[in-house]
């Protein structure tokens, strides 16, 4: 029931920032079923094991901005996993920031009224195969 996304890398990190987030389209948290609300935080759980592991991380940022006040910039609800690792950023909250300016990407890369590049199949293939070894 749940899929996993990847997103933009977050600068200073030089990690993957990835999204996990449920089939269905909703719009809040709060309006989760509540096999969705187990499904979503049981992968996130394991996703965020292989990404800490993958990537010598010693943490990981899991978050949710839920609406728009929360910083919410697309209308689907997502938790993003970081891994993080010490001195990632000189104070721990500037975290939050990049994750504001990744939800600007991200809702950049989903308007519809931009003219998007179309990754290679290349590309896509490699994505995948990094995947595969991360959860295999």
């Amino acid at each position: 029931m749940i899929r996993v996304v990847e997103c933009s890398i977050l600068l200073p990190l030089h990690f993957v920032h990835v999204l996990v987030c449920p089939r269905r389209e909703v719009k809040r948290f709060i309006d989760l079923s509540a096999h969705e609300t187990s499904d979503l935080w049981l992968t996130a759980k394991k996703v965020g094991r292989q990404l800490e592991s993958f990537y010598m991380a010693t943490s990981l940022t899991f978050t949710i901005q839920d609406g728009p006040r929360a910083g919410q910039s697309v209308p689907h609800v997502h938790v993003h996993i970081i891994p993080r690792k010490d001195g990632d950023f000189e104070k721990n909250d500037e975290i939050y920031d990049a994750i504001d300016e990744s939800e600007k990407e991200l809702k950049r890369k989903l308007d519809l009224d931009e003219e998007k590049r179309n990754r290679s199949m290349e590309e896509m293939a490699q994505e995948a195969d990094g995947y595969r070894l991360l959860f295999s």
